[in-house]
């Protein structure tokens, strides 16, 4: 598992910078798939999609009550039990000055302190990629999909399970940037274990503004390297645009139970102070970090999440910052943790009825398993996780794409097999089609009782566009599937993943910039010896 586990800016600028030309139409619109769909038949180049604009409301599976008892029950826990702020003096005075029972590193809150001070973060907010085209709205009815993060291992295309290179880290950020239903170049895609710890942060970020021009994540493993990430923002940006608006977005992870520790504490107080948005994600194996229960767990996580998204606030009110939970099960046999179970879909989408009701974005959900291969478990599995967050109305999922083994591996085959399901989701989401078009009156009349609509005006005005087609499934007969090679999903996942990495292209970066860019970097590393613990 993981460590961390087309807008106007919001100033109304335009970032000072060369602008990368579109890949494709940025609507925005949920849908959009068509020409994604022909491509996939004829072999061209991907086309990108806009991020979602839901057209169909969230699923609300708590009532009024359960949510009032298990946001008392969190109030309880805040006052009595509180949260522990571990080796940061600064946190502890920045509590005590707001008025927290501060003794020793644990701090108790009074009833409604955090609520008050959460008020002051915005409920949406645009983060901006280097190309203004495929910048991305997180919170209100957008969800934003973004790949795998943080394993140390890859199973590559060879079907080879490894330790993480930079050249796997590049090659799956050429991938998201390629995969038309992934909006987002993500974080640590890879822990590329070839380069030095107190290094490698500098050639993951540069990598993701190289290698794409999609909105990225920013290092949280030391304060220092969250300021890294800052300055290479800030190069690529303008310091001054940085200061105004969000360009990259971080995840701070909670430490179950209660505990918020030094370094998520050190980045979040960076990314917060440089306006730079964080997702605050208590990380929950229900049964190990948290109670058993859905209930129970809920309180928890609103009791650790409303504390570091108000502290947050308490660095630079109106940082931009996400709501968030990771949550899965434990097996109570092996001490496992297990994915794609009913009750951590119950606590995610309990968890994003609280964010709506504090008017925050809200990030969970993925397509997670357990599973060692792209099979028939990480399917089901993936799945089961993948549907609870679409339909809990998640803003920014991360984990979208090419999750396995529990998070301990990032899959060259499943990330393209998850992201041809991120497209078909995308295309659920824009809700049903009640224009005079999708009415299809006039083909009624036209067919009639006991013919067909094979042939009708209507289905060949339509056919290219009116289901969703899989660029992975093979829904041949089986002589055909047979005659091509029987080849299983993964086979031809694997085939899509070779021929975008050799159709990818770089999007254009500005040579000043790139060069200030490494110049930065080749400073930082020879500042330092190298460290691999």
């Amino acid at each position: 598992m993981s460590q961390s586990d087309v807008s106007e800016s919001q100033d109304g600028e335009s970032p000072p910078m060369e602008i990368a030309a579109s890949t494709g139409r940025r609507g925005r619109g949920a849908g959009g798939g068509a020409a994604a769909r022909r491509q996939a038949r004829t072999g061209q180049r991907p086309v990108s999609l806009p991020f979602v604009t839901r057209n169909l409301p969230p699923t609300d599976i708590l009532s009024l009550e359960a949510i009032e008892v298990i946001e008392a029950n969190a109030d309880t826990l805040m006052e009595e039990v509180g949260v522990e702020y571990r080796e940061d003096p600064e946190a502890l005075k920045l509590w005590k000055d707001a008025g927290a029972d501060v003794k020793g590193e644990r701090v108790r809150f009074p009833k409604g302190l955090c609520r008050e001070l959460m008020k002051t973060a915005p409920s949406t907010f645009t983060q901006h990629a280097r190309n203004p085209a495929r910048n991305v709205e997180i919170g209100g009815p957008h969800t934003v999909f973004a790949p795998v993060y943080g394993p140390p291992f890859v199973r590559g295309i060879d079907g080879e399970r490894r330790y993480a290179a930079i050249e796997d880290f590049r090659n799956l950020v050429k991938l998201a940037y390629m995969a038309p239903a992934l909006h987002h170049s993500g974080g640590t895609v890879c822990e590329p274990v070839d380069i030095p710890v107190n290094k490698r942060h500098l050639d993951m970020v540069y990598s993701h503004i190289r290698y794409s021009d999609k909105p990225f994540m920013g290092s949280v493993t030391a304060p220092e390297r969250a300021e890294d990430t800052v300055k290479m923002a800030g190069i690529v940006f303008g310091e001054e645009f940085v200061d105004k608006n969000c360009v990259t977005i971080s995840l701070i992870n909670c430490n179950s139970p209660l505990v918020m520790d030094a370094t998520m504490l050190g980045a979040l107080k960076v990314y917060a102070r440089a306006n730079q948005a964080t997702v605050i994600s208590p990380f929950i194996v229900g049964g190990a970090m948290s109670p058993v229960t859905v209930a129970g767990t809920l309180s928890q996580v609103l009791c650790e999440a409303t504390s570091a998204i108000a502290f947050s606030q308490l660095c630079r009110p109106g940082a931009p910052v996400v709501m968030g939970t990771f949550a899965t099960a434990i097996s109570m046999q092996s001490g496992a943790p297990v994915f794609g179970t009913p009750e951590p879909a119950q606590v995610l989408m309990g968890a994003a009825q609280f964010a709506r009701r504090y008017n925050l974005p809200f990030r969970s959900g993925g397509a997670l398993t357990g599973s060692k291969v792209p099979d028939a478990q990480a399917a089901y599995e993936s799945a089961n996780t993948l549907w609870p967050a679409m339909l809990g109305g998640v803003n920014f999922m991360l984990h979208a794409a090419g999750w396995l083994e529990g998070g301990l591996v990032s899959s060259y085959e499943k990330l393209v097999m998850d992201a041809d399901q991120l497209a078909a989701h995308q295309k659920f989401a824009a809700g049903v089609d009640m224009s005079e078009n999708a009415q299809a009156m006039d083909a009624i009349r036209e067919v009639g009782p006991g013919s067909h609509y094979l042939g009708a005006t209507h289905t060949r005005e339509n056919f290219q566009t009116a289901f969703h087609v899989s660029a992975v499934a093979d829904n041949n007969s089986f002589e055909q599937w047979e005659l091509e090679g029987s080849k299983r999903a993964e086979d031809r996942a694997g085939e899509t993943a070779r021929r975008w990495l050799e159709q990818y292209e770089a999007p254009p970066l500005d040579e000043g910039i790139d060069e200030a860019l490494q110049a930065f970097m080749r400073e930082k590393k020879d500042s330092m010896p190298d460290a691999f613990g």
